[in-house]
């Protein structure tokens, strides 16, 4: 009985002695955290998508602590969590950032383009894409298997009836996931008030885009022409709308042969 009371007493010394240890080492080489890294925490959205280019929001939290980078870092939070975290950092600056949300420069959904053959295998956009560039006419426009619906973090897009992605404006918050995510590179971050939209991207001559798609832009420059403000240029065979200039008066639309411009907002 002498022994078991030994070896208790040695083993409560023991843990003892490392449990004081340890509370020293502790309070010794406590390392004091920013409050304001916490408060700043709180306002970043929490969706860890790495819009930013740091791994999560913590990591963005820090840098912007650090001064690495401004009270603006953050871009799926806009300017309502910019302006909070300012406020957390106490800047006087006024903040203003205009939103940018995704849009599909795309309208070859079924029933529009031509399919040229019948895929069957991994239902994904990069899978498909890799076979003989997708079964579609176009081999530039939306395969419609989703992959930008996969990857978004704020669940702004769902898959229409005719298997083309919609963008809720309202959810959206222009991460640009989705943009990095598409093989085929037509999904583009715009201003969100943007009045015109080119719904097409295809490289194709005009008259074998239009026997594959029925609004594909087919280049024949008509909406630069007739454009009042001069706000569409031709870039190669393809418009590129001066948004500056572009007051969606819709002329342009009207004209297009195959609608392949989009008005947005008159």
């Amino acid at each position: 009985m002498g022994v078991v009371l030994l070896a208790v007493l040695v083993l409560g010394g023991i843990g003892l002695i490392f449990g004081s240890s340890l509370a020293f080492a502790g309070k010794k080489f406590k390392v004091e955290v920013d409050p304001r890294l916490t408060e700043i925490l709180k306002a970043l959205p929490g969706s860890n998508c790495g819009a930013c280019g740091y791994p999560g929001c913590e990591g963005l939290a820090q840098a912007i602590l650090e001064g690495k980078v401004s009270a603006t870092g953050c871009v799926a939070g806009g300017e309502r969590v910019a302006k909070e975290i300012a406020k957390i950092l106490g800047l006087e600056e006024k903040i203003s950032i205009v939103k940018n949300i995704a849009f599909l420069n795309c309208q070859g959904g079924k029933g529009i383009t031509v399919e040229r053959f019948i895929y069957k295998g991994i239902e994904t956009c990069r899978a498909v894409d890799l076979v003989q560039g997708g079964p579609k006419g176009c081999t530039n426009g939306c395969l419609g298997y989703g992959d930008c619906v996969l990857v978004c973090p704020f669940s702004a897009i769902y898959m229409g009836e005719d298997r083309l992605p919609r963008i809720i404006p309202e959810k959206c918050t222009g991460c640009g996931l989705c943009v990095k995510e598409c093989p085929r590179g037509i999904l583009t971050l715009l201003p969100v008030n943007i009045p015109l939209l080119l719904g097409c991207k295809t490289v194709l001559p005009g008259p074998d885009a239009r026997s594959v798609c029925s609004k594909a832009c087919i280049g024949c420059g008509i909406c630069a022409r007739v454009c009042p403000k001069s706000a569409i240029t031709m870039q190669g065979r393809l418009p590129v709308i001066n948004y500056e200039l572009c007051d969606g008066c819709g002329v342009c639309v009207e004209k297009c042969p195959t609608k392949a411009l989009i008005l947005l907002k008159s």
